[in-house]
């Protein structure tokens, strides 16, 4: 048994309750007794936080992840300066110009070999594997 209830909506709820209720089929008493139960429903909250915490979980991962390669890059980059600049004599001004030209050609062969690890969907990162990003170095806690 149904008892009956008078409700006033405002025009333009009422407008997307009949639309609703045209799309779905169903009658508009149908829609506003589903929004209601739902509303209503205790279950329904704990849905929606089940899943707010699914995603805020996922995104918390996903940034950990971010803040690893870009950690691991910097730090990539700055032990390549480090050595590089430890390494490198300085050059004669004579062999400047020669040195420049290789720099040019060795840069071309870098970029083009970057393009076809990014195509293939290769990456340096991917290649280190998860146990050893996570130990932490000695005299850090």
């Amino acid at each position: 048994m149904r008892d009956r209830m008078n409700v006033y909506f405002p025009p333009e709820l009422l407008k997307q309750i009949s639309e609703l209720a045209d799309r779905k089929k169903l009658s508009r008493s149908a829609i506003v007794e589903a929004a209601v139960a739902s509303f209503l429903s205790p279950d329904g909250v704990d849905r929606r936080e089940a899943a707010f915490t699914r995603r805020l979980d996922r995104l918390s991962r996903q940034v950990q992840r971010l803040e690893r390669d870009v950690g691991l890059t910097a730090e990539t980059l700055a032990l390549f300066i480090r050595f590089w600049l430890t390494i490198t004599p300085p050059l004669p001004n004579e062999a400047q110009a020669a040195a420049q030209a290789k720099g040019r050609e060795r840069f071309e062969g870098f970029v083009e070999t970057l393009g076809r690890r990014l195509q293939k969907g290769q990456g340096f990162l991917r290649e280190i594997p998860e146990d050893i990003l996570r130990e932490e170095p000695a005299g850090e806690t």
